[in-house]
């Protein structure tokens, strides 16, 4: 009885520790190598940093505009959106230093993402390279979208500050980088249904958008 007891005990254990590591995880089991970068294909969808402790979820408008900590939320606030597109954070979960980015990842930094357009041909036709094919979720044109380096980027849209969200889900991807410009601002990449380029510029940091994670 005692090691029927004992062995019901160690099956809870593992059974709890399982569930705890696939909750604070994304997957990761997607990756694609582009020139000497292993990137994940789908955006990060975490609702925990690294060390386990929770990111918290914030729908509320004003809430997220007053914010200085790190936060996340679904793209228009539509959880049926999450397993298609991720979860949009502020620039700040991204620098927490408890981690965003899984065990082994990490987000990549501005001058990462130019080495990725760098090797796709330049930011002036880079989008066409990365942009999932066909209008399922970019709507149409989709300009130059062939996904020839196999990335699946996908239009998440973007968390403004002025408004709950600039209704981009469809039209607009935005990704942050980990480096930043100022004090308010991130250094961010930006690809569209309409033009062939990827987009660098900066984003004010209480914003909320996509994470790409990039292999360490």
């Amino acid at each position: 009885m005692k090691y029927i007891l004992l062995s019901i005990a160690f099956f809870i254990i593992l059974f709890s520790y399982s569930c705890k590591k696939n909750n604070n995880s994304s997957s990761t089991s997607s990756t694609v190598t582009i020139c000497n970068q292993v990137w994940m294909t789908k955006n990060l969808g975490v609702s925990n940093y690294r060390n386990g402790d929770p990111i918290p979820q914030v729908s509320d408008y004003t809430a997220w505009s007053n914010l200085t900590t790190g936060a996340w939320c679904y793209s228009n606030n539509d959880s049926t959106l999450g397993p298609t597109y991720g979860k949009l954070y502020n620039w700040y979960a991204v620098n927490d230093s408890r981690g965003l980015a899984p065990t082994g990842w990490h987000i990549p930094s501005d001058a990462e993402w130019s080495t990725l357009s760098t090797c796709l041909g330049g930011d002036l036709v880079a989008s066409g390279a990365l942009k999932e094919v066909g209008t399922t979720h970019w709507l149409s044109p989709n300009t130059g979208a062939s996904n020839s380096s196999g990335f699946t980027a996908l239009p998440g849209g973007l968390r403004i500050i002025l408004g709950n969200f600039n209704n981009t889900v469809g039209t607009d991807g935005y990704w942050w980088s980990s480096s930043e410009n100022s004090s308010n601002y991130a250094w961010k990449r930006q690809l569209d249904n309409y033009y062939r380029g990827m987009f660098r510029d900066t984003l004010q940091k209480k914003y909320g958008a996509s994470v790409r994670c990039v292999k360490d």
